[in-house]
């Protein structure tokens, strides 16, 4: 037995704290949402829930569901789309809080967008109320708030979404089910050759691009979103099974040891906090850096000085989240500046001397400490 099929074994068998994402894709059909596939999916979810696991469901589906209620010319612009969530999602929780009820079980509708995650105290308060509701046996079935939300405030697609949510719960493993049987070395609706891989076993040097094209119609992710889901996750020391959630008892045959699917190994390089800065929060400003200062900050994980900073762009507060920028313009990493931008322009350049000359004592003498600071290689 390899290595990564007893990691896999390990995990599976002892995870308590799982969070389960279901696509469009295998929800619904040409007539919307399919309740057959939504009772064989609780059927499984109850099954493991009885066997004392915490299950926290991520769901798509509201959209897809609405557009069939509402036909399909409904959802050729944005608003159209939000009034299509809005019909489609009481029909999904709907179906969910029915087909749990036959087993006992009781859900709970968490409706998320980006801005309840990025600022702090919300993202604290969410993550609480998660806890709380893990706490009571209930089965949180979380959406992306499709209806209220506008562009900069949406996660993109419920794999994002899944990953922000295991790291809210601290959850042990996401499972995400597809319409595709796992992950291939190549698309294959284009390459018939195409074969599966069984472990990924380091996904930051998986041609991702390369071999994922095309995404599925009922859906806004393909298999693209999925591994960069993934490999979110793995950054986090979550591992990831992307599994088909056509096949029949996916979930029960998963847990029963059955090696389904493609199995993304961990490795955990961000901690829960350098995760939330680095996935959670949008840039308010630029900072460009010397050569001297990037190589400091790649190679040697040192703090950014003011000495190192040629540039300052956007105008933002002292705490922002900022990009840091070497000469050629890449990225070097986002990090919490200690300085608002009309300050770091009057000490950039200047050495810590030359800065208490100007602004007085600095209680930091660093613009980002490298403990607020993620670089780019782990985003």
């Amino acid at each position: 037995m390899e290595q990564w099929q007893e990691e896999r074994r390990r995990i599976v068998a002892g995870a308590r704290r799982i969070v389960i994402k279901v696509g469009s894709a295998v929800l619904t059909c040409p007539e919307g949402l399919d309740l057959r596939v939504v009772g064989r999916l609780v059927d499984q979810v109850a099954a493991l829930h009885d066997r004392g696991m915490e299950i926290v469901l991520v769901t798509s589906g509201a959209v897809a569901a609405g557009r069939a209620v509402l036909g399909q010319g409904a959802c050729a612009c944005v608003v159209h789309k939000q009034a299509a969530s809005a019909v489609g999602q009481s029909r999904l929780m709907h179906a969910y809080d029915e087909a749990f009820a036959r087993f006992g079980k009781i859900s709970a509708q968490v409706l998320l967008t980006k801005d309840d995650l990025r600022r702090r105290e919300r993202f604290l308060n969410a993550r609480n109320t998660m806890t709380e509701l893990l706490q009571w046996k209930v089965i949180p079935v979380v959406n992306e708030n499709d209806t209220v939300a506008v562009e900069e405030l949406k996660f993109g697609d419920n794999d994002a979404l899944s990953v922000m949510v295991a790291n809210l719960v601290g959850a042990d493993l996401v499972v995400n089910l597809t319409s595709a049987a796992g992950v291939f070395d190549d698309n294959p609706q284009d390459n018939p050759q195409a074969q599966p891989l069984t472990c990924i076993e380091d996904i930051d040097v998986l041609p991702i691009a390369s071999i994922c094209r095309g995404k599925t119609q009922a859906g806004t992710g393909g298999m693209r979103s999925k591994l960069l889901a993934a490999r979110r996750a793995a950054r986090l020391g979550i591992p990831t099974l992307i599994v088909s959630g056509r096949e029949k008892f996916a979930l029960e045959r998963v847990f029963s040891g059955e090696e389904l699917g493609t199995w993304v190994r961990p490795r955990r390089n961000l901690s829960g906090r350098k995760f939330w800065l680095a996935y959670h929060l949008d840039p308010a400003g630029v900072v460009r850096v010397d050569a001297g200062a990037a190589r400091a900050l790649r190679e040697r994980g040192k703090s950014l000085l003011a000495a190192g900073v040629v540039g300052v762009e956007g105008q933002f507060g002292v705490g922002a989240l900022v990009k840091v920028l070497d000469p050629e313009g890449r990225t070097v990493g986002v990090g919490l500046t200690n300085f608002k931008a009309s300050e770091l322009r009057r000490i950039q350049g200047l050495n810590s001397a030359q800065i208490e000359a100007i602004l007085g004592t600095c209680p930091h003498p660093e613009v980002i400490h490298r403990d607020n600071l993620v670089l780019d290689e782990t985003l």
